[in-house]
């Protein structure tokens, strides 16, 4: 069946692949015909530390010498002809969409990554390149699926699962991303080429909600920071077929408009793994002397599937399985940001935003279910052969399937979530007894109206572990409490906070850092369908934050700081957090007894520093971090049902560790290195349910004694990549990457075998044709290793394994698998 669908899809997948064709290649036109002749659109450069520049203009001393201190004006890509500039690098240290902190200044780690990176990678997915260029960051495929990877950093994760305790915040031109509902991020409908730069802030409380292990920040691009027009076609293994377009344009001095686009046509290498990707994103700009104000759009349409992860048994047999079809993902995104910055006098900065963002995702995953034959074999029962399985009208449903059907069932749910917010942000550089300070304040509001909807159609399941459906929807079933049926949903979040933050340059040398966030949460849960869900929960946080940085000499700088951060349970969390009354995680919402808030206190310090050599400029730093949750929240399954479980409060929870990291860069050579260290451990003893083998046969519970590691966080990883210009028009360039092992999630109690380590090495080249023309290639995971980035227990008797005469499953274990080896090529071409 399998081979014969994907032979099916041949006329359709050319219809498509010429359809995403024409769609890129009419926008090349439009950019061509508008374009400046002004040559081939370049990548700002970067530092070592990759952030965009700002050129500085220096008054004159006349003007400097005013009783009001004038503050050097600010200007990005400004003409390198100017005189008496200064070329420095500045780092965010709050939400908003200003130029930051001068990098000498900032008390915690500095993590960038720039365009030209991202565009090194030949992907549409960002976090890639966060992978490559980032120490401490990991890259997991949950879902199985390459555009929806869980971003895990010090032991802290931003993931597009719902139902997955989020750790990160993401923030895109100021605005936080977030997900309403589950807090979740969907790194697909992030528009990769128009991404200016990413920052990863760490010890920073001004960043709100979730910024437990620290905030990613994203910059887009406009028209004032990107002039020409670019076109990227790559195509290769599985099926690949992807297309860029991008055009920017500075009209007269005050205008600038930007736009890309993009499409993705992927097969996957596993069956049912197809992936369809098809974002815009455009801004508008004004600028007039110091003021400045975008609007800028996004749409999103994507489609995935094969996002689940695997029996180890049927892998041993077959790399691209899958298990329990259908598994798919649909998401689709709108959003309008508003900005603006005025500079009200010589030394306050004033800036604001506002937007709305419309999401909605469909997903549906067919499963094991506990619906059975009762006693009776003419009727169905839930959970044994008694319990009476209803419909929709709460009557006990007949049983239409043969005797001996293995039962299975389809389960849909659809989140749509509009949310909206505004921010504002004062920043002023007024000296403070004599001495330079730079004070930032900002408020933010932000609210968002979910509505939340799942069935269950039961089904029969064969045995290529698809399900069918049946046309019959589980209605309320369960004595004396329902615990499993139709859910209609509706919550609202609002977010509040209020943020300030000063750095006080004690010397030329040495500065110190102090403020803090003080955050109001109120989330309200409304059951459409009757009482059970209904909840009103409200959560306040003060988080304080103070650090300091010293510049022993012009080329070293020691930092070090605390702060603290909160994140507040979801509506999701809340509405599945009994562990009588069980949920599918996300399908059904059953009870919301009160959750904690999770608080996490962090200190880090650490060394870094730049040196121009002869082989160019050597960048180098090394850090360290403790991390510690309070509260901590966890998804606990429910052993022997499938996909169910619930959410807790466990205690306490720990992230430590080191990073350090060197990088040379020049004209023909960029070598990176890095070294991360993450140990993550409980705290407190818990007893968790578990599939794992060593789990109580009674009480089918696992013990947690303090200092058992938490599963699924590498507690190594070591990077190099290196990029040589081998002639003035030929680049080859490698990467490698080695993550060391870890434990399967559903052994927190560190009783089984981890899952393996692994190290892939990847090479890529490039050849400059014409001014304007660039061919390039790849080839991914070139020795063809086969790894899994994660891994977790199932109930092996949920299902039989039909690869094995439908003999029971031994082995307890459900992967992940990584792609295997890939190659791409592709053309560029700029005007």
């Amino acid at each position: 069946m399998v081979a014969d669908g994907k032979a099916g899809m041949g006329k359709v997948l050319w219809f498509k692949r010429r359809l995403l064709m024409a769609s890129v290649s009419t926008g090349l036109l439009s950019a061509v015909l508008s374009a400046s002749p002004a040559g081939a659109a370049q990548d700002e450069e970067t530092n070592v530390q990759n952030l965009p520049p700002v050129e500085v203009t220096a008054p004159p001393p006349s003007v400097a010498r005013r009783t009001a201190p004038t503050r050097p004006v600010a200007r990005i890509g400004a003409a390198s002809s100017a005189s008496a500039r200064t070329r420095i690098y500045v780092y965010p240290t709050a939400p908003g969409t200003g130029r930051g902190l001068d990098v000498d200044k900032v008390p915690s780690s500095i993590n960038a990554v720039d365009a030209s990176q991202i565009k090194r990678t030949g992907s549409l997915n960002v976090t890639d390149a966060l992978r490559d260029n980032i120490a401490g960051v990991n890259i997991t495929e949950v879902t199985g699926n390459p555009f929806q990877p869980d971003v895990e950093f010090r032991g802290f994760v931003a993931s597009p699962v719902t139902g997955t305790p989020q750790g990160l915040a993401v923030y895109q031109n100021g605005v936080r991303i977030n997900e309403a509902f589950s807090d979740a991020v969907n790194w697909d409908l992030i528009p990769t080429a128009a991404i200016r730069s990413v920052t990863l802030v760490t010890n920073n409380a001004a960043f709100g909600l979730n910024a437990l292990g620290g905030a990613i920040n994203l910059q887009m691009k406009d028209g004032f920071t990107y002039q020409g027009a670019e076109l990227d076609l790559m195509g290769g293994s599985f099926g690949r077929i992807q297309g860029s377009a991008q055009w920017g344009k500075q009209v007269d001095k005050n205008y600038g408009v930007y736009a890309a686009l993009e499409g993705l046509r992927d097969n996957g290498f596993r069956n049912f793994s197809q992936s369809t990707v098809r974002r815009f994103y455009g801004d508008v700009g004004y600028k007039a002397g110091d003021s400045e104000f975008h609007a800028n759009m996004g749409v999103a349409k994507n489609d995935f599937g094969a996002n689940a992860t695997v029996p180890a048994e049927l892998l041993d047999k077959y790399w691209g399985a899958t298990y329990t079809t259908p598994q798919t993902t649909s998401n689709r995104v709108g959003y309008l940001n508003l900005t603006g910055k005025v500079d009200a006098t010589p030394t306050w900065t004033l800036e604001g935003t506002a937007h709305v963002r419309r999401y909605e995702q469909k997903l549906v995953d067919g499963n094991p279910t506990d619906v059975q034959e009762c006693a009776d074999p003419a009727l169905l029962c839930f959970g044994d052969d008694a319990t009476p399985a209803n419909g929709a009208g709460g009557v006990q449903l007949a049983n239409p399937f043969t005797p001996g059907t293995i039962l299975g069932e389809i389960d849909r749910s659809t989140i749509r979530s509009t949310s909206f917010g505004v921010s504002g942000q004062a920043t002023n550089t007024d000296q403070l007894f004599g001495h330079d300070n730079r004070f930032v304040m900002g408020a933010s509001y932000d609210a968002g109206v979910t509505r939340y909807d799942a069935t269950a159609e039961i089904g029969s399941i064969g045995e290529n572990y698809v399900v069918s459906g049946s046309g019959l929807f589980l209605g309320p079933t369960g004595q004396p409490q329902t615990v499993a049926g139709p859910v209609s949903l509706r919550t609202v979040n609002q977010y509040n906070g209020l943020y300030a933050m000063d750095t006080f340059n004690v010397t030329d040398a040495f500065a110190i850092t102090g403020g803090g966030r003080f955050n109001v949460a109120r989330i309200s849960l409304e059951d459409q369908l009757g009482t059970d869900l209904n909840g009103d929960h409200t959560f306040t946080r003060f988080n304080p934050v103070i650090g300091g940085t010293y510049k022993i000499t012009p080329e070293l700088t020691a930092y070090a700081g605390y702060s603290e951060a909160n994140r507040v349970p979801t509506p999701l969390e809340l509405g599945c957090a009994d562990p009588v009354r069980p949920c599918l995680l996300a399908a059904f919402l059953v009870s919301d007894p009160p959750l904690k808030q999770v608080v996490s206190k962090t200190v880090e310090a650490g060394l870094r520093g730049t040196r121009e050599l002869n082989i160019g400029t050597l960048g180098w730093k090394l850090g360290g971090f403790r991390a510690t949750n309070y509260d901590d929240i966890v998804a606990i399954p429910a052993v022997g049902r499938t996909g169910f479980g619930y959410f807790s409060n466990v205690g306490r929870t720990r992230r430590q560790g080191f990073e350090a990291e060197v990088n040379i860069k020049s004209p023909t050579l960029q070598f990176q290195a890095s070294y991360a260290f993450v140990d993550a451990r409980y705290l407190d003893p818990l007893e968790l349910g578990s599939e794992s083998p060593f789990a109580d046969p009674a009480t089918h519970t696992i013990h947690v004694s303090p200092g058992n590691q938490l599963p699924a966080i590498p507690r190594h990883r070591v990077k190099v990549g290196i990029d040589y210009a081998v002639t003035d028009v030929w680049k080859v360039g490698g990467n490698a990457l080695f993550v060391s092992s870890q434990y399967l999630v559903g052994d927190e109690s560190n009783q089984f075998a981890k899952l393996p380590s692994y190290t892939v090495f990847n090479l890529h080249t490039s050849y400059q044709v014409t001014k304007n023309i660039q061919l390039y290639g790849k080839v991914d995971n070139i020795f063809d290793k086969r790894y899994a980035t994660y891994g977790h227990f199932f109930d092996r008797g949920a299902l039989p394994n039909f690869t094995n005469g439908g003999a029971d499953f031994t082995d307890p274990r459900s992967l992940s698998p990584a792609r295997p080896r890939a190659f791409y090529a592709g053309i560029r071409v700029t005007f």
